[in-house]
C-alpha cells in the first residue's frame, strides 16, 4: 500500500528530532543556546555511549589517528588531563593496562592542579606544572624522561577574545617549556591553542626543537570554535645533549 505523503514513516530523517530547550528563568539566552547545542552534539552522545569524559577524547584520538603517536609502549603525560577524556583514549592506544600481550606496555600519567576521579590505567598526580621543579617530579614518577606530552589546557575565559586568545599561548608556551625538559629525543608535543595572531612565537620555537611542527583542526573541533591543534613531532633534544652528541 502507497504511503500517504505527509504522515509520520519508520524511514523520517533524524534531523526532525532535535532536542529543544527553552529559555528558562535564570537561564541566559547563551546558555540556553550552549545548553541545546550540547544536548544534540553527536559527539557528546557518543562519549556518552562509549564511556569517554567528554566529548574532547574525540580530538585526541582523531589527531592520533592521522599523525601516530600513541603507540604501544609510549610514555605519555598529559597535562591539565581534568576530566580525563585524553587519558582515557591514551591508555587504550599505548597498551597501559597489558591488553594485548602481544604489545609493549605503555604508561599514562595526567597531571592537574585539581584533582581528578581515577582513572584505570593512569597514574593521575596533583601538581602546578609551572612549580620550578615540575619537570623533575614527572620524570620521577615516569622513573625517566616521556614519548609524548599533550595537553588540552585552556586559560579561564575573560569574554575578551584578545585576552582569551594571549592567555593560553602563554599556558601553551609554558607547557612547551615542561615538554623540552621532559620528552626523549624523537618525542611529540601536542597542545591547543586559540587562532588570533599571538601564535607566531610559539611555531617558531617549536619549529626549532622539533623536526616537524603542524596545525590541525581535527572534526571533533566545533566549526564556530577558534581552537586549533598543534602536533610537533621529532623532538631535536636539549641543547646540552645536542652539544653532547656533535663533540662525540
Amino acid at each position: 500500500m502507497a504511503k500517504t505523503p505527509g504522515k509520520n514513516t519508520s524511514g523520517r530523517g533524524q534531523r526532525d528530532l532535535q532536542v529543544k530547550v527553552k529559555t528558562a528563568r535564570g537561564r541566559t539566552t547563551s546558555s540556553t543556546r550552549w545548553l541545546q547545542r550540547q544536548l544534540n552534539d553527536p559527539y557528546v552522545k557518543r562519549a556518552k555511549a562509549e564511556g569517554y569524559r567528554g566529548r574532547a577524547a574525540y580530538k585526541i584520538l582523531e589527531l592520533d589517528d592521522k599523525y601516530r603517536f600513541l603507540v604501544p609502549g609510549a610514555r605519555v603525560v598529559d597535562l591539565g588531563c581534568a576530566p580525563g577524556g585524553w587519558c582515557q583514549v591514551a591508555v587504550k592506544r599505548v597498551n597501559a593496562l597489558g591488553e594485548r600481550a602481544s604489545k609493549r606496555l605503555g604508561r599514562v600519567l595526567g597531571v592537574d592542579l585539581q584533582e581528578v576521579d581515577p582513572i584505570v590505567g593512569a597514574e593521575i598526580h596533583q601538581l602546578d606544572f609551572m612549580a620550578d621543579d615540575a619537570d623533575q617530579q614527572v620524570k620521577a614518577w615516569l622513573g625517566g624522561t616521556a614519548d609524548v606530552v599533550m595537553s588540552d589546557m585552556a586559560a579561564a575565559a575573560s569574554g575578551h577574545k584578545q585576552t582569551d586568545h594571549l592567555r593560553i599561548i602563554a599556558l601553551c608556551e609554558a607547557a612547551a617549556h615542561l615538554a623540552f625538559d621532559v620528552l626523549e629525543p624523537g618525542g611529540t608535543f601536542v597542545a591547543k591553542v586559540l587562532a588570533g595572531g599571538a601564535e607566531a612565537g610559539l611555531q617558531q620555537l617549536l619549529k626549532q626543537r622539533f623536526e616537524k611542527v603542524a596545525n590541525v583542526k581535527p572534526p571533533a573541533s566545533r566549526a564556530d570554535s577558534s581552537e586549533k591543534f598543534v602536533v610537533a613531532t621529532g623532538f631535536r633534544g636539549r641543547p646540552e645533549e645536542e652539544a653532547e652528541t656533535e663533540a662525540s
